[in-house]
């Protein structure tokens, strides 16, 4: 019986990524709430490099009904991480695109040892690589996620403090009744700043010796923030 690591990698055994050695390659960590995918999407617009978020290409999966969608569904649902061996074929089998060769920003992953690893093994040392350590105080994370509502129709997103709609609870774009997603409800928020903490730290340490790491105060205006990503990949805005 196939292993679920050897049922990933069957599902994308057709991709090949080869990433060349001056190519561009950018990983944004920290909690949820963080911050680092907007920070992410703006700097891989800056950079004109494709923006890689496993969260977006999770629930496009759930949404799509694909094979994967179907194994990762009841993780997403309950608010618990995805394992490993799916996010990596999930993963390798988007880097492999045409748009990855130039090189590419990972907002959010990898977010274990095991993924580091896996992704070393389809892109190579990563010594090269810049590796962002975003820190927000645990409290204002709590009230960030907690806060945020989603449009299941057009995807928009919207938060109740920061940027609510203009008509509670509908979608200013196209006027669905906003949800809750249940991974943003605060008891499965808690569970996932937890399981951060303890999946995560091991990976700081790795990359600390591995790659260029640059620690991340996300508690500050977006725009000092974005500055500090910019000189840290030597690009002036």
């Amino acid at each position: 019986m196939a292993s679920p690591a050897g049922e990933a990698r069957g599902f994308v055994a057709a991709a090949n990524p080869r990433t060349p050695a001056d190519a561009v390659r950018v990983i944004f960590l920290g909690p949820p709430g963080a911050g680092k995918g907007t920070q992410a999407a703006r700097l891989a617009s800056h950079l004109a490099l494709p923006k890689i978020g496993t969260g977006e290409m999770l629930r496009t999966a759930i949404a799509r009904n694909t094979p994967l969608g179907q194994q990762v569904h009841p993780f997403m649902e309950t608010g618990n991480l995805v394992p490993d061996h799916l996010l990596l074929a999930l993963v390798r089998e988007r880097i492999a695109e045409p748009d990855c060769d130039r090189g590419f920003v990972l907002d959010g992953f990898p977010r274990t040892l095991t993924q580091a690893r896996g992704l070393e093994e389809m892109s190579g040392d990563p010594r090269a690589w810049v590796v962002f350590d975003f820190e927000v105080p645990r409290a204002e994370l709590m009230l960030r996620l907690s806060g945020r509502r989603w449009c299941p129709s057009c995807q928009a997103t919207f938060h109740l403090l920061n940027d609510p709609p203009k008509k509670p609870d509908l979608c200013d774009l196209c006027g669905t009744t906003l949800v809750q997603r249940e991974d943003d409800h605060e008891s499965v928020v808690a569970l996932r700043l937890q399981q951060y903490d303890e999946r995560t730290f091991p990976l700081i340490e790795y990359y600390r010796t591995r790659a260029r790491m640059v620690p991340i105060d996300g508690h500050r205006p977006m725009d000092v923030v974005f500055k500090e990503l910019l000189e840290a990949v030597e690009v002036r805005a």
